[in-house]
């Protein structure tokens, strides 16, 4: 995330994710289930600025996006109010970038910038550890993006371990003009009696092996999710023919990305899918990892 002051407003870009690596190992007690992911933070970004204001109040440019008592923005402002008795209100301006249902954790992020941008708006004391645990309360994916730009998650997906990126990452992402339900894909989800293992692929993105990282690159949820919309399966199979490092869904669906080698491929990827004939069907970003 990036944080500017300008004036009387705080200014926060928050990013989206993907997942290099989803393992799902069980089922929870709580409902959950435990998985092990490799995320990486890329520069596809909601925008959200804070202004104070007497009570709390949230617009955004997206119609079909609720802007309610259910929006996460507002649950995390909420939640920071509660927890510090901070009397204050403010004015959210979001503009969504990101798609929704995606598995791109747009909602997370947004979260993650809210608990960020408010405890700086109203000057209250708290920790990065603080935020987190908060996050941790509204979403999985919340506490990511506090250690971004990768990091290895376990749990749910809250128990977070940072780790360095060994080089820059050229990505191009494929957002269906259809969303998946996280819930009904983990429904659908076998768990293996043996897990996948992510380590090696740890160890190819530290040292920046993009060979490396696209022949490893693995997602448990995509099979279900490809049962509950074939058509993930067709884009998969397209950014195959178009012959990157590797691709692969994002978490739950229904986006997809290709890892690139350079910038000149990436380029030429997006280019090729915005000319296709379905080009309606889908939106295409050139993004690169933050840094």
């Amino acid at each position: 995330m990036r944080l500017a002051i300008r004036g009387d407003k705080v200014l926060v870009r928050a990013p989206a994710k993907v997942n290099f690596f989803l393992e799902v190992l069980g089922k929870r007690p709580d409902g959950y289930h435990e998985i092990a992911t490799l995320m990486v933070a890329v520069g596809l970004m909601d925008t959200l600025v804070f202004k104070e204001e007497p009570d709390l109040s949230l617009v955004c440019n997206r119609p079909d996006l609720s802007t309610g008592h259910d929006n996460l923005v507002l649950r995390a402002a909420r939640l920071l109010k509660e927890r510090t008795g901070c009397a204050k209100g403010a004015h959210i301006r979001l503009t969504k970038r990101i798609p929704m249902a995606a598995g791109l954790a747009g909602g997370s992020t947004d979260a993650a910038a809210t608990l960020w941008g408010l405890s700086r708006r109203w000057k209250l004391d708290l920790t990065q550890e603080d935020l987190e645990k908060m996050g941790a309360e509204l979403g999985s994916d919340v506490p990511f993006f506090f250690h971004t730009p990768a990091a290895w998650c376990t749990g749910r997906g809250e128990i977070v371990s940072p780790m360095p990126l060994g080089r820059m990452l050229d990505l191009v992402l494929l957002c269906p003009n259809f969303g998946c339900p996280t819930a009904q894909v983990y429904k659908n989800v076998t768990v293996p009696a043996a897990a996948e293992n992510g380590e090696a692929i740890r160890h190819a993105l530290e040292m920046g092996a993009i060979t490396e990282i696209g022949r490893l690159l693995f997602n448990r949820l995509q099979a279900a999710a490809e049962k509950l919309a074939p058509a993930i399966a067709t884009y998969h199979h397209r950014l195959a023919r178009l012959m990157p490092a590797g691709q692969l869904m994002s978490g739950s669906g229904s986006s997809l990305f290709a890892l690139c080698r350079d910038r000149p491929e990436a380029e030429r990827l997006a280019q090729e899918l915005r000319h296709g004939a379905d080009r309606e069907l889908f939106t295409v970003f050139l993004v690169r990892s933050c840094s």
